[in-house]
């Protein structure tokens, strides 16, 4: 072995088992900090956390490439990792709520909010490896390939940094020593909850698409074994991860009516674009499960099935009663004479009933069209309301002469909106399966949501929406048959 192949295995070994004596490092750091709010004290096990970061995100790619037994070296990377997140992510969720007794004796409720997300980020973390694990190990005993390709495990490559991330906010000391790194470090524990809550559900979303990735390539064999071939069976198990997304995407619709509450309307309305991707991703998910397929010709279909009843239930929460509420609970509550003349509570009520007659329509309806929605779908119409009650609460913060303007405007939306949904021959292209066939439409989506941190997000989601509004003058050419598709068809070879 060469002088060189040598300190590459010593290098390997300092970033794989490195990590460990890092963090328990910073875990004496931060008892230390509550203890005595010594801001020193943070700013070394702010530093512990950062060199941990940086070895977690190198370490498996020095693994796979540098050690004797690259097998060997994984398993020892991934039981790092299950070491490093059993201390850091429970001493965040102590930590943030540390943070909300010691920052002020009557914290606020978005600062509770927050530190309970914390807590169910800690518990998702953890039943997610050890989930992984489990379902490794039942994938071991069929001599089934486990694949070692840790760049692209998107959770892991994002789980160091928001775990030092979250570690420089909970355990923010102020009145530092002046120096640049406590000065850049502090920058940290000063930001935003908006933006926190922002980094937190996405990171909670890429947790939950590694669980899903796990059961679809390995859920077949567990489900082999404990189904032994009966059917029925197999389908109620595969049914309880797509009715979970459609539980989700009602929790998503009440957290919006939670936060108008507070005058929050932007992340009231990031809320709503949450409800919608759950909303796509449980027809997806049924019908790439099979779950929409007859199982049995000589049994007819159900009219209405469990899994379509909940997700009624979750559209009518998400799309129709939450931005009712939001709608009334945002102008009613300013005090501009004309605006408060308007029928508001009348309106909410009918945008509300309208939106749920819509959703009965659409369960019962006989001959739907593939890929195409008769009337605006619920989603498109909340996503319509929330943009006009952007720039109207935006308006009121910024204590614009155009408050009236967007108030009456954001009324007439409700209306527009509650009668395009049941506006049933206009056909509305199904938005969702056009951006799994267009990702260029995806990205531009993306963009647009990303707008969130721009004074002009209210602006773009309007725009964004109003093409929407009119979009049947064009795509009511398309193709039915395309419509429907769930992916883009590749061209057949010559």
């Amino acid at each position: 072995m060469t002088k060189r192949e040598i300190l590459s295995q010593k290098i390997t070994a300092l970033f794989v088992y490195g990590r460990p004596p890092l963090v328990f490092a910073g875990l004496i750091c931060a008892i230390a900090v509550m203890w005595t709010q010594n801001p020193i004290m943070y700013t070394i096990g702010v530093l512990f956390l950062f060199i941990s970061m940086s070895f977690d995100l190198v370490d498996g790619w020095f693994a796979a490439r540098f050690e004797l037994h690259p097998n060997l070296a994984q398993l020892a990377d991934r039981l790092m990792d299950k070491l490093v997140y059993s201390i850091i992510f429970p001493l965040l969720a102590v930590g943030v709520m540390w943070r909300v007794h010691f920052s002020s004796p009557d914290p606020t409720r978005g600062e509770m909010l927050h530190a309970i997300l914390v807590l169910f980020l800690a518990v998702t973390v953890l039943v997610r490896d050890n989930f992984a694990h489990f379902m490794r190990g039942f994938a071991v005993r069929y001599d089934q390939e486990l694949e070692y390709k840790e760049f692209t495990r998107l959770r892991t490559v994002v789980a160091a940094p928001v775990g030092a991330l979250l570690y420089a906010y909970a355990f923010y000391v102020p009145e530092g020593p002046p120096s640049k790194i406590y000065f850049w470090i502090s920058g940290l524990g000063n930001l935003p909850l908006r933006g926190l809550f922002f980094i937190e559900i996405i990171f909670l979303i890429i947790n939950f698409s590694s669980i899903a990735g796990y059961v679809r390539k390995y859920g077949r064999l567990c489900l082999d074994e404990l189904c032994l071939g009966n059917e029925q069976m197999r389908r109620r198990i595969l049914a309880f991860f797509p009715n979970v997304l459609t539980l989700m995407n009602a929790m998503m619709g009440l957290l919006a009516v939670f936060f108008a509450y507070q005058s929050r309307i932007r992340e009231a309305s990031l809320f709503l674009v949450g409800a919608a991707l759950f909303d796509k991703l449980d027809g997806a998910v049924a019908r790439k499960l099979g779950l929409t397929e007859q199982l049995d010709d000589e049994i007819p279909p159900e009219t209405i099935s469990f899994g379509s009843l909940l997700d009624d239930i979750s559209d009518a929460v998400s799309f129709c009663i939450a931005p009712a509420w939001i709608f009334y609970v945002t102008l009613s509550g300013h005090s501009d004479p004309v605006i408060q003349k308007l029928p508001i509570g009348g309106i909410a009520w009918l945008y509300a009933l309208l939106g749920i007659g819509r959703l009965i329509y659409f369960t019962l309806d006989k001959a739907p069209i593939p890929g195409f929605f008769k009337g605006m779908p619920t989603p498109a119409a909340a996503l319509l309301v929330m943009s006009g009650l952007i720039i109207f609460g935006q308006a009121i913060n910024d204590g614009s002469d155009w408050i009236r303007f967007w108030g009456i405007f954001s009324f007439g939306l409700v209306i527009v909106a509650a009668i395009l949904m049941n506006a049933y021959p206009v056909r509305y292209l199904h938005l969702g399966r056009f951006m799994s066939r267009h990702p260029w439409f995806a990205r531009g989506t993306l963009i647009v949501i990303c707008s969130v941190f721009t004074p002009y997000y209210g602006q773009a989601s309007l725009i964004y929406m109003l093409l929407y509004t009119l979009s049947p003058i064009v795509t009511w050419r398309i193709d039915p048959n395309i419509a429907a598709q769930e992916t883009r068809t590749k061209p057949a070879l010559p």
